[in-house]
């Protein structure tokens, strides 16, 4: 859904130094809006008022914090293993040129586990592997695939004593054929005149850089993130369902927080 791809986008704030005592919890929401479009390859994008929820939870297994919403399976000093998702909007082709006459897809989303290896920790900044592989399903519960985006994190918790975190990632998308099939598949039944039929691969799926900032102060957080994808040399790239190999996906969201928990925990923030 568009709600959790702009949580998604923007879930980081300023974090406390690691082995400090924080709230078990904390609880927020506020409003945010996103310019996203309706799949990677889509011309254009809808521009999305949305409710944005804040929400810290430093649990043992179950934690949110500014790596987004995740259980941590295993941890030690340099490798996490913990269980992440990625939600996207429904597609209406009659909205589409490239997509006319064709079925509507369903909103989708992905979970699947993250492996995390620490390749640098200094004071002031931190970076890291991640890579995640998720199954991916349509919010009625259809498999249509799997996806694997492997990205460098670095992180700048609290920028120059500004009380800002700043964040950005770099890496290569990949993903199954039915996955690929799924949003770039044209069936010889929807085939005309300038839209073939087309049966995707699977494999690479193109490259994106993705950067955030936000700050928390004492009752509000506030948030953005701009994404850059470049689907050149993509497996799919040449369906005729591809309008544009680059575009950017960019939105903005302010939360209130009006509660936390009395019962204090460490921090294992960065």
């Amino acid at each position: 859904m568009p709600g959790l791809l702009l949580a998604g986008g923007m879930l980081s704030w300023t974090s406390a130094a690691s082995g400090e005592m924080r709230p078990l919890w904390e609880l927020g929401a506020g409003l945010g809006v996103a310019s996203i479009p309706a799949y990677r390859g889509a011309r254009g994008a809808d521009l999305y008022l949305l409710p944005l929820p804040y929400l810290v939870y430093r649990g043992r297994f179950l934690r949110s914090d500014s790596q987004g919403i995740r259980g941590v399976f295993y941890r030690s000093e340099r490798i996490q293993l913990n269980l992440s998702g990625y939600a996207g909007p429904p597609v209406q082709s009659g909205q589409i040129s490239a997509r006319a006459g064709m079925p509507n897809l369903n909103s989708s989303f992905e979970i699947g586990p993250q492996l995390q290896f620490k390749l640098i920790e200094r004071p002031g900044y931190s970076l890291d592997l991640r890579w995640p592989v998720r199954a991916a399903f349509t919010f009625s519960l259809q498999p249509i695939g799997w996806t694997s985006t492997p990205h460098l994190q670095l992180d700048l918790p609290d920028f120059r004593g500004s009380g800002w975190m700043l964040g950005a990632s770099l890496g290569p998308d990949f993903a199954d054929r039915r996955y690929h099939a799924y949003f770039y598949d044209v069936a010889p039944a929807y085939a005309r005149p300038g839209r073939p039929a087309y049966s995707a691969s699977g494999g690479y799926s193109g490259s994106s850089i993705y950067l955030t900032a936000s700050r928390r102060f004492r009752r509000f957080w506030v948030g953005a993130f701009l994404r850059y994808d470049n689907l050149a040399g993509a497996s799919f790239v040449r369906s005729p369902l591809v309008e544009t190999q680059q575009y950017l996906v960019a939105g903005f969201g302010v939360s209130w927080i009006f509660a936390t928990s009395s019962r204090m925990v460490e921090s294992e923030e960065p």
